[in-house]
């Protein structure tokens, strides 16, 4: 009797801990399941917002070129744009990508340099701590022909690599297809992006002007060989108080009278391409989306998008 007692006692134990086993369990999937549930809400409106902050910057790029015929550091869209309220955040920056170096502008389909804008890509290489001959590359991978330049490359050497894959023979779609140049590694790249572009105002292969109001230092440094440190400082004080209205006004800096001239074909001083990152998030859960947009008038066409 007194070991049924016992045998019952321990299957009354047996029974409770799987009891409070499957309801731990239990527990545990509804919180599992309701926080991918709540995660997935999250995304989608975190998604919701930073579409919001594209349109919104959008609009904002339009408002201004409306209201001038130059773009400059000084216009709204220059600053990074900010919105809380209890549902989340939206963080937006808008770049203009004729502040860059343009990739589809230092070579021609025919794998000739282009005389306007190669001199200036090689100059901002040299800057940069980098070999122009990395231009080879540049030209061998967008031309039509098969016969590398020097340092060049062409699909007999890219198929020698694993995996192999061929030259494009086309104009690049994004930056990131430079890191399958010859010559351009992770070390490289991460040196360059925020200074190179694959959209401009003007067509693949022919010269992309710089934008003098917005371009960084290192970029206006490359414009001219007879540019010092000095002209350069110059030029970014000016347009501090004074955005260039037109390519004539570099005229007005003190000391590039001369230089001034030569610059104006290199230049410009309004832009329609322009670079849009925007970031939703609501409560842990972020979204970003990276948009490339041209302006012109009430019409904006989306050149580039994604998100993650």
């Amino acid at each position: 009797m007194r070991n049924e007692k016992g045998f019952a006692l321990i299957i009354t134990l047996v029974v409770s801990a799987l009891l409070v086993a499957l309801v731990a369990e239990f527990v545990n999937e509804v919180y599992v399941d309701t926080s991918s549930r709540q995660n997935f809400v999250d995304a989608q409106q975190a998604s919701l917002l930073a579409e919001s902050g594209i349109a919104g910057g959008i609009k904002l790029l339009q408002f201004t070129m409306a209201s001038q015929g130059f773009t400059s550091l000084l216009d709204p869209w220059a600053k990074p744009l900010k919105l809380d309220d209890e549902q989340g955040s939206i963080e937006v920056t808008i770049e203009d990508e004729a502040a860059k170096i343009n990739l589809n502008s230092i070579a021609g389909s025919n794998g000739n340099f282009i005389d306007a804008y190669y001199p200036i890509a090689t100059r901002f290489l040299k800057k940069a701590g980098l070999s122009p001959d990395l231009c080879d590359g540049i030209a061998d991978w967008v031309d039509t022909n098969d016969e590398p330049k020097p340092a060049g490359a062409e699909t007999t050497y890219y198929r020698s690599l694993q995996p192999p894959y061929s030259a494009k023979n086309g104009w690049f779609d994004t930056v990131d297809e430079l890191r399958l140049v010859k010559g351009f590694d992770a070390k490289t790249m991460e040196r360059l992006r925020p200074f190179i572009t694959v959209f401009a105002d003007s067509l693949p292969g022919s010269p992309a002007p710089i934008n003098i109001n917005t371009a960084p230092p290192e970029i206006l440094a490359a414009l001219d060989e007879g540019l010092s440190d000095d002209l350069v400082a110059r030029i970014v004080d000016y347009r501090k108080t004074t955005p260039f209205k037109s390519p004539a006004d570099i005229l007005k800096v003190a000391g590039l009278d001369k230089i001034g001239i030569a610059l104006q074909t290199r230049i410009q001083t309004r832009s329609t391409v322009y670079r849009l990152v925007s970031r939703g998030q609501v409560h842990e859960t972020a979204r970003i989306i990276e948009a490339v947009v041209r302006i012109n008038g009430n019409q904006a066409t989306m050149l580039y998008w994604r998100e993650y």
